[in-house]
């Protein structure tokens, strides 16, 4: 089992020593990020998007640490966009993009292979063009090659990880212009508001009993942890929490969304990682249980389960017939805990889906952050992936 050490999480000075590239500094910023972003997709004329009229369809491309924001605004699009919204991560461009169609490619760094091969073929086609990265990048320059909107965004942030609101903001604006999503600048202002409380909320001088993320992470460091949004909007920020908890905290995690997933997540609790039926080897088992002779314990199964506002949710589309997400989120929750099962429920605060979101991710991130540093890991920096760009560069 990891060793989280506590101390360090209540030690400003050693999460600073180990943060060497300000990891939780640039969380902090994320309130900062999405004011410096509207002002930036403002002087760079993002309400000439598409020449400001609404194109035949949207195509947003985004990976790695940005891959998210393909993943908000297909769930915030999904109710009512008058037009089809497809994301995709790499080459090739569709056969049907064309000059009346909008491509939207993200890069904190404008280098990334395949929203730049993206957006050089759409340029190629003639079609309209949104780039959100690095200034004077490649990214950059195909978009002005291609008369497009090019949104400059802050490079003085340590990984796309933690710039995430550099990136989202101007499409987010880009796509409330031309009516495909309701998120005004005026909602987004108060995003930054909320984004600013929960950093002020999981400070690192907040001591861990009473900072949500510090209690979030020294528990899922006790676990094999899966992420488990209870609808489409929660289930974004569990894809975008497991993904935190694997490249920063180098904690592998699987996530998903019910009602899809709660079979696949409820089988597990049958299985090897669950506190059932614990014969001494695992956690919580047999307290006489010798780790000498018995082994050391078994890796036990964590459950944390992301639940939407239930006071702003929108009615359910589903059938009559079928079970409703809370009592859906409930059932999967009393099964997990009756199978020895750890969990924690996360609830989005906040009333447009967009501030909901903000309010998970943002904790999600923290506590993925204080996990690594916990576990003596850099949040930023990872031996392994700068062997693999190092050997296929």
């Amino acid at each position: 089992m990891p060793h989280l050490d506590d101390d360090v999480l209540d030690s400003v000075e050693a999460l600073e020593r180990l943060d060497s590239r300000g990891s939780l500094r640039a969380l902090a910023t994320s309130g900062a990020q999405v004011r410096r972003a509207i002002i930036a997709a403002r002087e760079a004329g993002v309400d000439r998007v598409a020449g400001g009229d609404r194109p035949r369809s949207v195509l947003v491309a985004s990976l790695g640490g940005s891959a998210v924001v393909c993943d908000v605004l297909d769930v915030l699009a999904e109710p009512g966009s008058p037009v089809p919204l497809t994301t995709r991560r790499e080459a090739p461009l569709p056969g049907w993009i064309g000059p009346l169609d909008l491509v939207i490619a993200v890069s904190q760094s404008g280098r990334a292979a395949g929203p730049l091969a993206l957006a050089a073929e759409a340029a190629r086609r003639g079609t309209s063009l949104l780039t959100v990265g690095a200034p004077d990048s490649p990214l950059a320059d195909v978009c002005a090659r291609g008369r497009g909107v090019h949104v400059d965004i802050a490079t003085d942030v340590p990984t796309s990880r933690s710039a995430l609101w550099s990136m989202l903001t101007p499409v987010l604006l880009a796509a409330d212009g031309l009516g495909l999503i309701d998120c005004p600048e005026a909602e987004l202002d108060r995003v930054a508001d909320l984004l600013d409380s929960r950093a002020e909320e999981c400070r690192p001088s907040s001591e861990s009993f009473v900072n949500p993320a510090k209690v979030l992470a020294v528990g899922l460091a006790e676990t094999v942890p899966v992420v488990l949004g209870d609808g489409a909007l929660t289930g974004v920020a569990a894809g975008r929490a497991a993904a935190m908890l694997a490249r920063t905290a180098r904690m592998p995690a699987t996530s998903g969304a019910l009602p899809d997933a709660a079979a696949q997540v409820v089988a597990c609790f049958d299985g090897p990682f669950s506190g059932a039926g614990d014969t001494g080897r695992g956690s919580g088992g047999d307290i006489f249980a010798d780790p000498f002779l018995d082994g050391p314990p078994a890796p036990q199964l964590g459950l944390l389960l992301l639940r939407d506002n239930p006071d702003v949710t929108p009615p359910s589309s589903l059938p009559p017939t079928a079970v409703p997400p809370a009592q859906l989120a409930d059932a999967v929750a009393e099964s997990a805990r009756e199978a020895g099962v750890k969990v924690w429920e996360v609830e989005a605060t906040g009333a447009h889906p967009i501030e909901r979101l903000a309010s998970v991710i943002a904790l999600t991130d923290y506590a993925a952050t204080y996990l690594a540093l916990g576990l003596g890991l850099d949040p930023a920096v990872s031996r392994h992936v700068t062997e693999l760009r190092d050997r296929t560069s």
